[in-house]
């Protein structure tokens, strides 16, 4: 019997591990701000994430991690041509590694904004390009929407162009987001989250610092060498899938990466079992920690076929 064709959502919005967000915690003293992480596991409405800029009290060189619900999640926000902010514009100010919520209240000298914070009743000046204008993400939405004038839109175009037409080593630089794969026994098939952390440490390698693999002695993120053969960019991200199909290809998040596996039984409720040729094993997965497989294939992004048989 042939599969059916998998359905998209249009209206629900889901992070996949790797991807750069913003995030608000809910400790006392942080309402009203944002700080940017990354989305390192992702469950059912919750998600492990880890901070950019907030580190714990015991070691400064450790990225705090929590678990939270998908409420306390946005996505990291598009770049904008920002037009003149006035008094009485609500703001965003980067304050404390973070963007916090306020108000333009006055104009200061030397071009200096002061911005009133309602929830800790500061009142602080700053420079305007420490100022965003403030947004909501609502219903999968930024309120007001983001405003790009043509000239902007159309660099975007032509970057994106000149990015296809690169090489696999001269897209990646440092700070970029990527997936790693290796040819080891036991790790075929699967990719792990990764940045570059320095560019070209050997010909056609890069250093990477895993996102969720750690060393043996667990004191920090594993770093390595890799070349450019198992590097591919972080999968751009898609749609939910209301319900993945039988012998449809997927990547499943298990032992902190994905291994690429077909669907092998559609269960009931929004579970399935999921085969691994690799392996020649056969697991079941709750559907958020599923995603449609892809191929980076010449430079783009390709949606696996279906598989024909197991």
């Amino acid at each position: 019997m042939a599969p059916k064709p998998t359905t998209v959502s249009t209206t629900r919005w889901r992070f996949q591990p790797g991807t750069r967000v913003e995030i608000s915690p809910n400790d006392v003293g942080f309402v009203g701000s944002w700080f940017t992480g990354t989305v390192l596991k992702a469950y059912r409405n919750k998600y492990l994430v880890q901070y950019e800029t907030l580190v714990t009290d015991l070691d400064p060189s450790e990225p705090v991690r929590e678990t939270l619900d998908v409420s306390q999640l946005r996505p990291f926000p598009s770049r904008e041509t920002l037009r003149e902010l006035r008094v009485g514009d609500d703001v965003d100010a980067y304050y404390n590694e973070g963007w916090w919520e306020g108000v333009v209240t006055e104009e200061l000298a030397g071009g200096r904004l002061g911005v009133f914070f309602r929830a800790s009743r500061e009142h602080i000046g700053f420079e305007k390009e420490d100022l965003r204008l403030h947004r909501d993400w609502v219903h999968g939405k930024w309120v007001p929407p983001f405003q790009q004038d043509e000239k902007v839109s159309s660099t975007t175009e032509v970057k994106v162009k000149s990015i296809e037409a690169k090489t696999t080593q001269e897209i990646f630089s440092k700070g970029t987001l990527v997936e790693v794969g290796s040819d080891e026994d036991g790790f075929h098939g699967a990719w792990f989250a990764a940045t570059i952390v320095a560019e070209a440490v050997g010909k056609g390698k890069f250093l990477v610092q895993y996102q969720s693999l750690r060393t043996d002695d667990d004191s920090g993120f594993l770093r390595e060498e890799i070349d450019t053969l198992h590097i591919r960019p972080y999968p751009p991200e898609t749609l939910v899938v209301d319900r993945f199909n039988l012998y449809e290809e997927v990547d499943a998040c298990y032992n902190d990466g994905w291994w690429v596996g077909v669907i092998s039984k559609v269960l009931v409720g929004t579970k399935y079992r999921v085969f691994f040729r690799d392996t020649n094993e056969e697991m079941e997965f709750q559907h958020s920690n599923l995603r449609p497989h892809q191929e980076w294939i010449d430079g783009k992004w390709v949606m696996a076929s279906l598989a024909q048989e197991l």
